[in-house]
Formats: C-alpha cells, sequence, structure tokens
C-alpha cells in the first residue's frame, strides 16, 4: 500500500436541492439545541463508568475464581460500552464542546481495549468517513489475505468459509487493532503517515505508556492479584483473552453489516473524482437498522443509525433517532435510495455478503 493517498472529490453537481432541503430540515431540527451530549448523555457514561470500575474493584478483592472471572468480563464490557456510547462521539468531537476533554475521553475509556484514540480517530475519521467501501482507502476493508470484504480483492480458495469463520474474524478485529493496525500506524507504514500523528518523543511516550497502561490495568495487576488468591496466571491470562476477544466481537456485531448489506464498492478512479455525489455515495454503502426492542439504540451509541451517523457525524448520537426520520421522509421525495432494515434483515444480508465474497470470482469470456 502507498504511503500516501491523494484525496478523492465528490461531484455537487444533482445534489444541490436535496442538500439544501436536508440542511434547512436539520436545522429547523435542533432549533436552540446543540450538537453535543446533554445531560443524560453524560449520566450514562458515568453510569457505564461507575459499573466499569465498581466490577473491577471487585474483581480485585474477589477469591472464587467464578466472581473473579464474571467482574473482570462484565468490567470489560462495561468498557465496550464507553467505547461505543462515548469514545465514537468524542473522536468526532460531538460528545463535549472541547476538543481537549474529548482527546481525554478517548484517552481514558480506550485503556481497558488497548486501542490507541489517535490513530483509531484517523482511521476512522479521515479515510473511512470520506471514502467508504472505496478500495484501498478506506483502511476498514483494507485487504489481508484471510477476509475476503469487496470484489476488488484478490480471492482464496479458503474464503468459501468466510460466510462460517467471521465471527472469529470479528473476535480477533480489536486485539489486532491493538497489536498490530497501531503499531503499523506509529512505524509509518500505513496512509496515516501524511496525518503526522503523536509527534516527536512525547508522542513516542503517550503511545507507548498508553500500551503499558493496558497491560498494567487489565493484564499484570489481576495476575498479581489472581496469585493472592490462588488463582493461576494462566486463568487470567485466558480470561483476558476471552472478555477482549467478546468486546470485539460485540462491537463488530453492532457495526460491520451496515456496509455489507446490498451496499455498493468503488475503486478510486484514476482523475481522483468519483463519477458520484456525497449523498449518493453514502446512501449506496451503508444503511440504518432498528433495534428490538427499541430502547436497546440507547445502547448501541448510535451505530445502528450508521448511514444517518455518515451523513451528520458532526452531531452527537442522540439526535439520530430523529435524524434518520427527516432522512427517509426526503430520501423519499428526491428518490434517493434510504435503506432502514431489521437487525434479523442486517445480519441475513451480512451472511449473503460474505458468502458472494467468498465464492470463486467468475472469468470473464472474450
Amino acid at each position: 500500500m502507498s504511503d500516501t493517498l491523494d484525496p478523492l472529490h465528490y461531484p455537487r453537481e444533482n445534489e444541490q436541492a436535496f442538500h439544501q432541503h436536508l440542511q434547512q430540515a436539520v436545522r429547523e431540527y435542533l432549533g436552540h439545541d446543540h450538537a453535543y451530549a446533554d445531560g443524560w448523555q453524560w449520566g450514562k457514561a458515568l453510569l457505564l463508568l461507575v459499573l466499569s470500575v465498581l466490577c473491577y474493584g471487585i474483581m480485585l478483592g474477589s477469591t472464587p475464581l467464578w466472581l473473579f472471572a464474571s467482574s473482570y468480563f462484565i468490567f470489560v464490557m462495561m468498557a465496550m460500552l464507553l467505547n461505543v456510547n462515548v469514545n465514537h462521539d468524542a473522536s468526532h468531537n460531538t460528545f463535549s464542546r472541547h476538543p481537549v476533554i474529548n482527546r481525554f475521553i478517548g484517552r481514558l475509556v480506550t485503556l481497558p481495549l488497548g486501542v490507541d484514540p489517535d490513530y483509531w480517530r484517523a482511521r476512522h475519521v479521515i479515510f473511512h468517513h470520506h471514502y467508504a467501501n472505496i478500495e484501498i482507502y478506506d483502511l476498514d476493508t483494507e485487504e489481508n489475505g484471510i477476509f475476503r470484504q469487496s470484489p476488488f480483492q484478490q480471492w482464496r480458495s479458503h474464503m468459501r468459509y468466510q460466510h462460517l469463520y467471521w465471527p472469529l474474524i470479528a473476535a480477533l478485529s480489536l486485539p489486532w487493532i491493538t497489536w498490530v493496525f497501531d503499531w503499523r500506524d506509529r512505524l509509518n507504514k500505513t496512509p496515516l503517515r501524511q496525518e503526522k500523528l503523536l509527534r516527536g518523543k512525547q508522542g513516542w511516550v503517550l503511545f507507548i505508556g498508553s500500551k503499558v497502561a493496558h497491560l498494567f490495568l487489565v493484564l499484570v495487576i489481576p495476575v498479581l492479584v489472581g496469585l493472592q488468591h490462588g488463582i493461576a496466571p494462566w486463568a487470567v491470562i485466558l480470561i483476558y483473552f476471552v472478555s477482549q476477544m467478546c468486546a470485539s466481537l460485540m462491537v463488530v456485531f453492532l457495526l460491520l453489516g451496515t456496509h455489507w448489506a446490498e451496499a455498493e464498492f468503488f475503486e478510486a478512479p484514476e482523475n481522483k473524482q468519483m463519477p458520484h455525489g456525497w449523498y449518493h455515495h453514502n446512501f449506496a454503502t451503508a444503511c440504518d437498522w432498528v433495534t428490538s426492542p427499541r430502547w436497546l439504540h440507547h445502547l448501541t451509541g448510535g451505530l445502528n443509525y450508521h448511514l444517518t451517523h455518515h451523513l451528520f457525524p458532526q452531531l452527537n448520537h442522540r439526535h439520530y433517532p430523529a435524524l434518520a426520520e427527516i432522512i427517509g421522509e426526503l430520501a423519499t421525495r428526491y428518490g434517493m435510495d434510504y435503506r432502514c432494515i431489521s437487525y434479523h434483515e442486517l445480519l441475513v444480508r451480512q451472511r449473503r455478503f460474505l458468502w458472494q465474497m467468498g465464492q470463486p470470482p467468475v472469468k470473464e469470456t472474450e
């Protein structure tokens, strides 16, 4: 992969009427409200943080293995929900009004998972959001030889079974980001090199310090405490890996199918001019899905309103239910293909996509 990527451009023609009407409708909806987290969102974040810390404390004082393991597991799950509900917004600077607070929140809540928030933010905000489902440009669908995520990637025989083994890949995604992607980004082996993140010695101190803090928090301290309670280190290490993999699996279950369910994929044109507009691209590459029961959307951090998020990343996810209704109404009026499906249908389409990508490409005949 090239160390740098030239930006792609979307034409604005044929989308101006939809854009203006949509923006006007959203301004009317917001009224005197603001784009950031409200008191309820801050309260939810505080509750998740308290539960996470409480479970960690219970784990430190637990002698029975079952209580040690279960409290540790819930601690990691609460950290995962903090990342979904808080860090995602903080990465877009829509949790707090102050970017410094958002950066601090991101660095704090990612410690239990080990992911570097600065590199993840760049991958997500700069590359994925601008270039969703565009080969090479969308780093979330980077070719890896194990999992085929677009028709433009090389097919291998084992990929026939990717619709069966994909949960294992999903479970390894966050650990892989932590211990492979982050280090590749840090060593300037990816297009993030052009963003020049975490510069100089201070950048190295923050990066390595966060990785060390992660290991001490979730592995070293639990191992030492476990020894005092007669719990073998291998058991703690196993609990660590199982918890991290389950957290990763839950995030991917919420997120990944939104860009696979009957979505389109593209290659970057040589002239760097996309053949369609920005709205068309987002409608073609993402969808919304509804939670059942509805109140569960309070725990998804807006990830189920994924198309809505791509259209309005500058707004906190608390606005997404209302925004989705506005988008759906105007999309119908302007002939845009707005897709909002059930979670069951999302899983069905996701599995179908993975099966299709796992089939040998049909060779073109002359």
